[in-house]
């Protein structure tokens, strides 16, 4: 298939298959857990409020400086600003950069499907529960509550369905990314993200009438000014951060198959609204069937895979609702591992002048090999620390380290180098000609480049490595 560029590279088909493949790479885990659970525990309205500022201020303005770069460059994420620099008359070395979000890229990827392997599992449990009950009773009739919480640290100990669970979802990534980016990539956007975005409105609907959704719209939107901590800001800012994937070089490489009629800056804003919306809208989804069963909100992995189940067993049709539920969140882990995968296959693939199914392949293998030693931290290998004697990786095994090098180094060190390197290095006609904004806008959002997200990201970057700085 032609680019829509014009040229002979594969790319987008439209603005709408753009548009769809970068709300799957943004859209994640990450919304459907960790966002209802930081706002939650962070002042919830005031959380939510200065979240959505940061989305704008800080967020918005690097994913369109990613996706400029990409566009220009028409290549890898380090090639891309490799042009960009010499067209600029600067070193090239500024690639360093973008090498940054592909190792992130790649890293998140390996312990990524590990946690896409949770998802197949629960597909399963639910599934099988599904058919053994019925469909009109609650989830796992007659089983106790403790059985339910059970079943996500029996399947930590169980080594073997770990990893084999981990090679089925990277076997899937790999299936499609192979495809290539229109008969691959792509199809997986246009089909799987509004497939997801009907289970994720119906579910919500299905909480809003069956569960207890006043009590969940207090719990996330009560405004309370006192609760807006230093903190709590730096929460906000980080989940705007991490929420829309930047650092990871993910939007640089699909910015390069984008055609040169596409508005950059009125498409970045539907990405960041459409990712915002969804993080929004996954706390009214999820927590209006947590506090209808009476089940305290907890963070982390646990509120998805130990609380939210319980929620299901008292619900109406709750086997079914739950096996939706899990088929939905398998959608979105499925479009951000494709996104995730993309940008290493991309590298390596102009790197090493291979044809696209071979460099995938070699990612694949490489991520699938240390996505074991993460899927093994859990049970067989969960004693084994390798950098345990720095304080920062203290008492964590392979998953949490991996984790924390890409959440706490690598992205934000990415992302401060896209925000200096397009607000300060590249020539000012290539950004003017790429972003698509003019006159005070086009003013503004390069004050918020060079000045405001460096600043907020140090931080960021700062506070992840020594956070005894918070006094934690």
């Amino acid at each position: 298939m032609v680019a829509a560029s014009g040229s002979s590279r594969d790319g987008w088909s439209s603005r709408s298959a753009f548009i769809l493949a970068a709300v799957g790479s943004a859209v994640g885990l990450g919304n459907m857990w960790r966002f209802p659970a930081e706002a939650g525990a962070n002042g919830g309205g005031a959380f939510v409020l200065f979240y959505i500022f940061c989305v704008l201020l800080i967020g918005l303005p690097i994913l369109l400086s990613e996706t400029l770069i990409g566009r220009y460059g028409q290549a890898s994420a380090p090639e891309s600003v490799r042009k960009v620099a010499e067209d600029s008359g600067k070193s090239k070395h500024w690639d360093i950069l973008a090498s940054f979000g592909v190792l992130g890229a790649f890293l998140v990827l390996s312990f990524y499907c590990v946690v896409g392997g949770w998802v197949l599992y629960y597909i399963g449990v639910f599934a099988q529960d599904l058919l053994a009950t019925g469909i009109t009773g609650g989830a796992f009739e007659g089983r106790p509550s403790g059985d339910i919480e059970a079943l996500l640290p029996d399947l930590f100990g169980n080594a073997g369905l770990m990893v084999g669970l981990h090679v089925l979802f990277i076997a899937i990534t790999f299936y499609f990314v192979a495809r290539g980016v229109s008969s691959g990539i792509e199809w997986v956007a246009t089909w799987l993200m509004p497939a997801f975005f009907a289970l994720f409105l119906a579910i919500t609907i299905y909480g809003a009438f069956t569960g207890a959704f006043s009590e969940a719209v207090s719990y996330l939107f009560t405004f309370d000014a006192s609760k807006l901590t230093g903190a709590v800001m730096l929460a906000a800012v980080g989940q705007a951060f991490f929420s829309l994937s930047l650092g990871v070089a993910g939007m640089m490489t699909y910015g390069a198959y984008v055609g040169r009629n596409v508005n950059l800056a009125g498409t970045s804003g539907i990405i960041a609204g459409a990712d915002t919306a969804v993080a929004l809208l996954a706390g009214l989804c999820i927590f209006p069937i947590v506090f209808a069963a009476g089940l305290e909100p907890n963070g982390g992995p646990g509120l998805m895979f130990q609380t939210l189940p319980i929620g299901f067993q008292s619900m109406p049709v709750g086997s079914l609702v739950g096996l939706l539920f899990f088929v939905m969140v398998f959608f979105a882990a499925l479009t951000s591992s494709v996104s995730l995968m993309e940008a290493p296959t991309a590298w390596l693939k102009g790197k090493a002048n291979l044809a696209r199914p071979a460099a995938t392949l070699i990612v694949t293998i490489a991520a699938l090999l240390l996505g074991i030693l993460a899927a093994l931290s859990f049970n067989t290998m969960a004693d084994f620390q390798p950098f345990g004697f720095i304080p920062l990786f203290e008492g964590q095994g392979m998953f949490d380290v991996l984790d924390t090098v890409t959440s706490k180094i690598l992205m934000p060190i990415g992302a401060i180098l896209t925000a200096l390197f397009v607000g300060w290095i590249a020539e000012r006609r290539l950004i003017d000609a790429e972003n698509g904004l003019t006159g005070g806008l086009e003013k503004f959002w390069l004050f918020l480049v060079r000045w405001l997200c460096p600043l907020a990201l140090i931080i960021i970057l700062i506070v992840g490595i020594f956070p005894s700085i918070l006094g934690e």
